[in-house]
C-alpha cells in the first residue's frame, strides 16, 4: 500500500473544512487590485457557487454612492485604508443607506484591536486585516453565515470509478463501513447510480425508498423526510438506497442532488457518495462540491487515461482543493499486462491513496454474501487498507503499523531500560 501518501493527508488538510457560502449575495468594494483579486477567486471556489458576488473598485466612498439609490446586498465587503476617524465617519454615513439585515465586513491594513471592537460596537459584522487569501476570506464569510455550525459540519466523500467494472462501489461501501466501525462516526451511503445500484446488494436489504424518493419529491424534503428514506444497517451505518430499476428515464437536472447532500452535511458526520461512472452536468457537480473526491482504478491504459482526465478536470474546478485521491484496485490479475505503479503515479503527477490487490475470493464472497470484507475476513491485509483508507479521509492519521513479534515485549522492555 501507498503509506507514504496517506501519512501526507495530515490531519489539518483533512479536517479544516470550510462549510459552504449560503445562497446570498456579495458585493465588494476593493481599493486595491491584490483584494479585489482574491475576492473574484474566492467567488469562484467550490463553497461560494451559491452566492451571488460582485467586486468593484472604490473603497467606502464608492459604496456610499452606489447605495443612495440601491438596495444593500445580504453582505458588503469594504476595503479601506483610511485612518479611524474618517472610517468612522464614512461608516456612519453608509448606515444611512444599508437595508435591515445587511452584515458589513471591513477589510483593513491596521493590526488593532481597539479599532475592531469600536466597528463592532457600531454593527460592523468583522473586521479582517490584511493581507487576506482565498479560504482564509471564504472562511470568514462562511463563519458569519454558519456560525459554530460550520465546525461541526459532516464530510462528504464521493468515490468514483476512472472505468466501469473496476470495483469503485465495493470500495465506497467498504470504506463507509470502516469509518462507521473504527471510528463510531454515523455514516451514510448514498447510492447515486439511479437505475443500477449496488448498495442495496452489498448490504443484502432490500429498501423500499431512497435517494430517488428525495430527487423526486423536492418539495417535501427537509431533514426528517430524509431521515425516514435511510435504511439502517448498523447502529453507526445507514444506506440512502437507489431503486436500482429501469422503470422510468433518469435525465436528473444539474442541481439534482444539492438539496439532499445539504442536509446530509448538515446532519450526519460522514456521507459517502457512491457516484457511477458517467460524466454529466449533476455529476461533474456533485464532485466538485465534495469535500473528498476519490477516483477508483485499475493499472490499465484506459483507467490511466481516465483518471487523468478526471484530475485534470476536477484541479480546474476545485483549484483551491487537493488533488483527487487516487487508489488502485484489482492489482495483480493473473497472466494480465499491467502498468506498473511508478509509471501510473508518474504519468496522473498524483501518489496512489492505497492498493489493493486482486483477491476474487473475498471479494466474489462478500459480494454474494452481501456482507462487506471485514465480515468475510477480519484479518485480511486488504481490510486493513481500507481501514487505513477511511481514517485518512476523515482526518485520522494513524501512525504505520509495527508488526509484532515473539520478541517485541523484550525489545520493548530493553528499550525503555535504556531510555530510563
Amino acid at each position: 500500500m501507498a503509506d507514504s501518501a496517506i501519512e501526507r493527508a495530515s490531519h489539518s488538510d483533512v479536517v479544516n473544512q470550510i462549510a459552504p457560502v449560503p445562497r446570498i449575495s456579495i458585493q465588494a468594494f476593493c481599493e486595491s487590485a491584490e483584494v479585489a483579486e482574491v475576492i473574484e477567486s474566492a467567488a469562484a471556489d467550490r463553497r461560494m457557487s451559491k452566492a451571488h458576488v460582485k467586486v468593484h473598485m472604490g473603497g467606502v466612498p464608492a459604496a456610499i454612492e452606489a447605495y443612495r439609490t440601491a438596495p444593500t446586498p445580504n453582505l458588503i465587503v469594504l476595503e479601506t485604508y483610511s485612518e479611524r476617524g474618517t472610517l468612522v465617519d464614512q461608516l456612519d454615513s453608509l448606515s444611512e443607506f444599508c437595508d435591515a439585515g445587511t452584515k458589513v465586513m471591513v477589510i483593513g491594513h491596521e493590526n488593532d484591536i481597539s479599532l475592531y471592537r469600536e466597528l463592532t460596537m457600531r454593527g460592523v459584522s468583522d473586521y479582517v486585516v490584511a493581507p487576506i487569501d482565498i479560504l482564509g476570506f471564504i472562511g470568514q464569510v462562511s463563519h458569519l453565515y454558519n456560525g459554530t455550525s460550520a465546525e461541526v459540519l459532516g464530510r462528504v466523500i464521493a468515490v468514483v470509478g476512472a472505468k466501469g467494472g473496476v470495483g469503485a462501489s465495493t470500495v465506497a461501501h467498504n470504506i463507509a463501513w470502516s469509518i462507521s466501525r473504527l471510528l463510531e462516526y454515523q455514516t451514510v451511503i448514498v447510492d447515486l447510480d439511479l437505475p443500477f445500484g449496488t448498495a442495496g446488494l452489498d448490504f443484502n436489504q432490500d429498501p423500499p425508498q431512497g435517494v430517488a424518493d428525495a430527487v423526486f419529491a423536492p418539495e417535501r424534503l427537509d431533514a426528517n423526510f430524509v431521515d425516514r428514506l435511510l435504511s439502517k444497517c448498523s447502529d453507526t451505518l445507514s444506506i440512502l438506497a437507489a431503486p436500482a430499476t429501469v422503470d422510468r428515464l433518469y435525465d436528473l437536472p444539474e442541481q439534482a442532488f444539492d438539496a439532499t447532500l445539504d442536509i446530509l452535511r448538515s446532519t450526519v458526520p460522514c456521507a459517502v457518495l457512491d457516484v457511477p461512472h458517467q460524466w454529466t452536468a449533476w455529476s461533474k457537480r456533485v464532485l466538485v462540491a465534495a469535500d473528498e473526491v476519490v477516483i477508483v482504478a485499475a493499472p490499465d491504459l484506459a483507467n490511466l487515461r481516465n483518471t487523468k482526465t478526471i484530475i485534470d478536470s476536477l484541479r480546474a474546478s476545485r483549484a483551491n482543493d487537493h488533488p483527487p485521491r487516487v487508489v488502485l484496485n484489482m492489482v495483480g490479475v493473473p497472466r494480465r499486462p499491467e502498468i506498473s505503479l511508478s509509471e501510473f503515479t508518474k504519468a496522473i503527477e498524483v501518489d496512489p491513496f492505497g492498493v489493493v490487490p486482486f483477491e476474487p475470493k473475498l471479494f466474489g464472497t462478500a459480494a454474494n454474501n452481501g456482507q462487506m470484507l471485514a465480515e468475510v475476513e477480519a484479518g485480511s491485509k486488504i481490510v486493513e487498507t481500507l481501514d487505513d483508507i477511511g481514517r485518512a479521509l476523515m482526518g485520522r492519521v494513524t501512525s504505520r503499523r509495527v508488526k509484532k513479534t515473539l520478541l517485541t515485549p523484550l525489545l520493548e522492555r530493553l528499550s525503555r531500560k535504556k531510555a530510563g
